[in-house]
């Protein structure tokens, strides 16, 4: 029989150009028992981001009354814009036994494991090189070039913070981090106290033994 399961937040953070996002797309696209947590955000929309699809777009006002409503599992500013995870949708995902994906830094994923530590998983991409990190931002070609040189300079503290994830990959090959994503996804969904019903399981199997 197929066991009812709770579902889990899964989270991915790394040094902006690491691959994260990359990643993020190409497990949706794979995987229909997962989706994407969308962040309100005050920072303006880069070339082909759609609202309510990779960002609610809002304004500091709206974002302030959110987060004094404490309707927002995590929020954080970054490069002087503000992000934050809406709690409702969150909630209704999980207890409908649905997985969501989290594309956020490590202030986020340190009030996330706050707020809701039994149903978070993290994983943490690093790059195979700084050379490499450098290149990555430079071809994206979305920022200027002082933005980029500001991602580069605050990379390092991003990364410190690895020793706090439950998993590290090191993001050298697509492929390859993709598979390692997957096979985290599967074991942690198998997790016993993730299971729902199966004390109610064993009972009913032992009592008929």
């Amino acid at each position: 029989m197929e066991m009812k399961r709770r579902g889990l937040m899964l989270v991915l953070s790394s040094p902006s150009g690491a691959g994260k996002t990359t990643l993020s797309r190409r497990l949706l696209a794979k995987d229909p028992e997962i989706s994407l947590s969308v962040s309100v955000t005050t920072r303006p929309p880069r070339p082909g981001e759609r609202h309510g699809e990779d960002y609610h777009f809002i304004s500091q006002e709206q974002f302030a009354t959110l987060r004094d409503r404490n309707a927002l599992l995590e929020h954080a500013t970054v490069f002087e814009n503000s992000y934050g995870t809406p709690k409702e949708p969150v909630e209704q995902a999980l207890a409908s036994g649905r997985d969501v994906l989290f594309d956020i830094d490590w202030q986020g994923t340190q009030q996330l494991g706050e707020n809701a530590a039994r149903d978070l998983v993290t994983v943490f991409i690093l790059p195979p090189s700084a050379a490499d990190l450098e290149k990555r931002l430079i071809t994206r070609a979305q920022d200027p070039i002082e933005v980029v040189r500001k991602r580069m300079a605050k990379a390092a503290n991003e990364i410190s913070h690895y020793f706090e994830y439950d998993y590290v990959l090191i993001n050298e090959d697509i492929e390859k981090s993709l598979a390692d994503l997957e096979a985290i996804l599967r074991a942690e969904r198998l997790r016993r106290d993730r299971q729902v019903g199966l004390n109610e399981f064993v009972k009913d199997l032992s009592d008929g033994l």
